[in-house]
C-alpha cells in the first residue's frame, strides 16, 4: 500500500496514512467545500488497510476546528477503525485539543463514548 500525504490548506487538514508504520494522522482545520469528497481517499485507504492491518495502529487527531459535514466523515473514519479493532488488531486513537478549547475536548469525549476503541483525549501542551 502506498503512503498518503496530503498537505494542509487553510480549509483542509494535513493527512498522513502509512500502512508500514500503522499510522493515521489528521491535523489542522477541516472545512472543505465537500467533506465527503475530501475524505474519500482516507476511506479508500482504510478499506484497503483493513484487509491486512498492522498488529497495532496509532491514530492521531489534532483538529483546530471542523464543520458539521467533517464531523460525519470523522465518525465514519472512527467506525472503520473500530471494525479493524474488533477484528483483532490493536487500534489506539489519540484526540488532541488545545487546553483552552472546551468544545474540542467535549467533542473528543463524545467520540470516545461512541467508539469502542481505546481512545485518549489529551490536552496539547
Amino acid at each position: 500500500m502506498e503512503k498518503i500525504k496530503i498537505d494542509a490548506t487553510n480549509k483542509t487538514p494535513r493527512i498522513e496514512l502509512d500502512h508500514e508504520a500503522g499510522l493515521l494522522k489528521i491535523e489542522g482545520r477541516s472545512i472543505p467545500e465537500n467533506s465527503f469528497e475530501f475524505y474519500k481517499p482516507v476511506m479508500s485507504w482504510l478499506d484497503e488497510y483493513s484487509k491486512s492491518p498492522n498488529a497495532s495502529t496509532l491514530c492521531t487527531f489534532k483538529f483546530e476546528y471542523f464543520n458539521t459535514s467533517s464531523s460525519k466523515c470523522i465518525l465514519d473514519i472512527f467506525r472503520k477503525l473500530e471494525q479493524i479493532h474488533q477484528e483483532g488488531s490493536a487500534v489506539v486513537i489519540s484526540w488532541y485539543y488545545d487546553e483552552d478549547d472546551e468544545d474540542m475536548q467535549e467533542t473528543g469525549e463524545d467520540y470516545k463514548n461512541i467508539i469502542k476503541v481505546p481512545f485518549k483525549v489529551i490536552p496539547n501542551n
